[in-house]
C-alpha cells in the first residue's frame, strides 16, 4: 500500500507541476498568435491524441515531463519531443495540416511575445504555488503565525540582550523575514547562538545587534538553541490568508536561492544534492504525514521549478530569455549554431549533474540516509 501511495502521490505532484508549467507556455503562445504544433503531457509513446484548434493534444505513456512544440522553435528539446514516440513525424515536420494551422512560426512573433511565452511557464509554477498555499492555509486547522512577539520567557537570554514582547521581527542578520518560519530558518544558520535583529517597536524600526540565545545539550550530545519566545497568531481573514500565501511563496523561493548560494560558496556539500529518487522519497514521506504536507511539498517543488527555469542557462527558459534580450539589443537573432552549441553543452552538464544527484540518492537509500 505504501508503494501505491508513493506512486500516486508522485504522479500527482510531478503531473501537476509539469502540466501547469507547459500550460503557461501553451496559453501565452496561443494568445501571442504563435502556431503550437503539439501540447503533450508525459513523454514516450502516445496513449491518446486529438487535433483541435490547430494543435495536437497528446497524452503520453511516461508521466515524467511534457512539452509544448511550437512551429519554427527549433530547440533541441522540441526536436526530441517530436521524436518522443515512434508514431511521431520526423523532427521539424508539422503534424498539423496547413489548412488547420492558426498561428505564425515562433521566430516571426515579436520579441516581447516570444519572451512572454518563455516566461509564462515559470510564472504559472508560481501561480500554482500561490493557489495551493491559499488552500492549505485557508482550509487547514493550523493558525496563521505572526512575527510579533507575544511573550519572552522569564530569564531568557534573548530578552536580556534586546528582544521585548510586542516587537515585530522584520529581519534577522539583515535578511527580511516574510513568515515566522523565516526567523527559525535564519536562526538555524547562525553561529554561537547569537544574531542581529531588526524589529518594529512602537511603529519605529529598531536595530538590535548581537541578540544572544540560551543553549542546551540534547540526548545525543548536540548543542541546541532555545529561542525563548512565543509569537501571536493571526485571525484567518481572506486578506490574511492571501498575504500569508504570498509571504510563504517568497519564503520558499528564498530558501531555494539561499541553498543554491550556500552550495556555490561551499557552505553546503554537493553530496547533499538530491535527484529524482530523493524527490520521490521526500514526496513519499510528506504523503505519509497527510494531504497538507503533500501539498506543501508540491509548493516547494513547483516554486523550485519556476526559479530553476528562470536561471540564465541556455538549456532553460531563462537562457532563452537571455538570447531574446540579446536579439533586442543587437537587433538581430543570436546565431542558431551558437544557441544550439551552448544549449547542448549546458544540457549535457545538467544531465550529468542529475546523474550525480541520483547516485547520491541511491547511496543514501541503501545506507538509510533518507
Amino acid at each position: 500500500m505504501t508503494i501505491i501511495i508513493t506512486i500516486l502521490a508522485s504522479l500527482l505532484v510531478f503531473g501537476a507541476v509539469v502540466a501547469v508549467h507547459e500550460f503557461g507556455h501553451f496559453t501565452a503562445a496561443k494568445l501571442s498568435g504563435i502556431q503550437v504544433n503539439e501540447f503533450a503531457i508525459g513523454m514516450g509513446p502516445a496513449l491518446w491524441k486529438k487535433i483541435a484548434g490547430g494543435t495536437q493534444y497528446t497524452l503520453r505513456l511516461l508521466p515524467v515531463g511534457g512539452y509544448v512544440a511550437m512551429e519554427g522553435e527549433g530547440s533541441p528539446e522540441s526536436n526530441q519531443a517530436e521524436r518522443a514516440g515512434e508514431d511521431q513525424p520526423p523532427a521539424g515536420e508539422n503534424p498539423i495540416p496547413p489548412e488547420e494551422r492558426t498561428g505564425i512560426p515562433f521566430p516571426q512573433a515579436a520579441i516581447w511575445k516570444r519572451a512572454a511565452t518563455m516566461a509564462a511557464g515559470p510564472l504559472m509554477n508560481f501561480v500554482l504555488g500561490f493557489v495551493v498555499l491559499a488552500g492549505v492555509i485557508g482550509l487547514g486547522s493550523d493558525p496563521i503565525v505572526s512575527r510579533v512577539l507575544y511573550q519572552i520567557e522569564e530569564g531568557a537570554l534573548c530578552g536580556q540582550t534586546g528582544l521585548a514582547a510586542g516587537d515585530e521581527i522584520v529581519a534577522v542578520n539583515g535578511r527580511r523575514c516574510f513568515v515566522a518560519n523565516d526567523i527559525l530558518y535564519e536562526l538555524a544558520r547562525t553561529q554561537d547562538a547569537r544574531a542581529d535583529f531588526t524589529v518594529r517597536r512602537d511603529g519605529q524600526l529598531v536595530e538590535l545587534p548581537d541578540v544572544r540565545f540560551d543553549t542546551y545539550t540534547d540526548q545525543e550530545g548536540n548543542a541546541r538553541m532555545d529561542i525563548g519566545f512565543t509569537v501571536y497568531a493571526l485571525e484567518k481573514t481572506p486578506a490574511n490568508v492571501l498575504k500569508e500565501s504570498l509571504n510563504y511563496e517568497l519564503y520558499y523561493g528564498r530558501i531555494i536561492f539561499t541553498s543554491l548560494a550556500d552550495l556555490l560558496r561551499g557552505r553546503e556539500s554537493i553530496n547533499n544534492l538530491s535527484g529524482p529518487v530523493g524527490i520521490v522519497s521526500a514526496i513519499s514521506q510528506a504523503a505519509s504525514y497527510g494531504l497538507a504536507d503533500l501539498l506543501e511539498m508540491l509548493v516547494l517543488i513547483t516554486v523550485n521549478l519556476g526559479i530553476f527555469n528562470l536561471l540564465p542557462i541556455p538549456a532553460l527558459d531563462g537562457g532563452r530569455l537571455v538570447f531574446l534580450a540579446a536579439e533586442a539589443v543587437l537587433r538581430r537573432p543570436v546565431s542558431e549554431r551558437l544557441q544550439e552549441t551552448l544549449t547542448l553543452a549546458t544540457f549535457l552538464l545538467l544531465f550529468g549533474l542529475m546523474i550525480f544527484a541520483t547516485y547520491n540518492d541511491v547511496i543514501r537509500l541503501f545506507t538509510g540516509g533518507f
